[in-house]
């Protein structure tokens, strides 16, 4: 059994962008994800350009994909009544389908083995991970990242106490054949949830939308919910009444939780969902995904460069990752309980409409500045 310097476990956003840093500077990386590429997730696809600069240090430009420039943000009430505002930094819109599938493929082009199977369990040992995987047996590695998404069997297994807590949220994204504003990125409230609308490369519009699980199940099917609870957003009835769904069914995923996770978990460092997510009315935890992988491969690097103790390294990425996302995290919790209560909602939205600067504030604290490039 050869012992591998890091091993990543999940290969999305968070996953894959590791596995990339981490072989750019020279570090053995095995990336195992149990999927295969390429493949739609449920995502609102929208990323700030505060990652670009580290994107692009990668070797990966997304305008070079196809990705959609977004410059405006536009926020609507229940009743379709909306608010817009210029994004400080600007961003972009690019499919899950084609970033993990590029990412994937300039990781094996530096030497990052992909393995497709399903790890079963991870333990810690003598300064060391052993993880065992269902078809492959054991593999051996100095460090584990664990970005292996919202909720799985190996949180379970590794008995993470966040699952003991209540997951209420449903998710349902689909992509669209449909008129929107390419520049524009929006999130649509309903009864119940909310809703994000942007473009995507190929004319292609992404409908994701978040929705308390209680609520959904009261319809027999995502259509019904849709006719009956979205569409009384006169925005939303709109897109959904001159869109065509291209994909054949909608994607869902349920038993979404915002709770707090831990970050270091027996040594394995957690990263993207694994680590924490950001409630989606926020609109920005592609990025956070990308820069807490920054964050840590950049404090692994350090440790094979003799910077840094295994102690030394928890201890930063904890402080760093707070440091950089404490913020934005408390800010989606206290947004997404303003918008649950129908009445408050619906002042914050007159009050938003009277001073647009607050609007502009909010935006500022749920992305940050430009990060320095590889």
């Amino acid at each position: 059994m050869s012992l591998k310097q890091v091993i990543v476990v999940g290969g999305g956003l968070a996953g894959l962008t590791s596995a990339l840093h981490l072989s750019q500077v020279g570090v053995g990386v095995s990336l195992i994800e149990k999927h295969d590429y390429p493949r739609h997730k449920v995502c609102g696809e929208y990323l700030s350009n505060e990652v670009l600069p580290y994107l692009k240090g990668l070797g990966l430009d997304p305008f070079e994909l196809g990705a959609k420039t977004i410059d405006h943000f536009e926020l609507s009430s229940v009743k379709g009544k909306a608010i817009r505002a210029k994004l400080p930094l600007g961003g972009f819109s690019l499919s899950r389908y084609t970033l993990d599938h590029e990412l994937l493929k300039r990781a094996q082009l530096l030497g990052v083995e992909l393995i497709k199977d399903t790890v079963t369990d991870i333990k810690f040992e003598n300064d060391r991970f052993l993880v065992k995987l269902k078809d492959n047996g054991i593999k051996e590695s100095t460090f584990v990242i664990g970005a292996f998404g919202k909720r799985s069997n190996l949180d379970q297994k590794l008995q993470r106490k966040f699952l003991n807590s209540k997951a209420p949220y449903l998710a349902v994204k689909a992509h669209y054949s449909g008129d929107y504003p390419e520049n524009l990125v929006g999130l649509h409230h309903f009864y119940g949830g909310y809703c994000g609308v942007s473009n995507v490369e190929h004319n292609t519009l992404n409908i994701c939308y978040i929705t308390e699980y209680s609520e959904f199940k009261k319809f027999r099917n995502i259509e019904d919910f849709q006719n009956q609870v979205l569409s009384k957003n006169k925005i939303l009835k709109s897109i959904f009444n001159d869109a065509k769904m291209d994909f054949e069914k909608p994607l869902t995923i349920s038993q979404i939780s915002f709770d707090s996770k831990p970050l270091i978990d027996n040594h394995m460092i957690m990263c993207g969902d694994s680590a924490g997510m950001i409630h989606p009315l926020c609109g920005n935890g592609m990025s956070m995904a990308i820069q807490g992988a920054k964050l840590a491969s950049e404090l692994i690097e350090q440790y094979f460069q003799g910077g840094l103790s295994r102690v030394q390294l928890e201890r930063n990425y904890k402080k760093l990752w707070n440091h950089s996302f404490r913020l934005r995290l408390q800010t989606g919790r206290g947004l997404a309980r303003l918008f649950r209560m129908k009445s408050v909602a619906l002042y914050a939205m007159n009050s938003l409409k009277r001073f647009p600067g607050l609007l502009r504030h909010i935006i500022s604290m749920t992305h940050g500045k430009f990060i320095e490039s590889i």
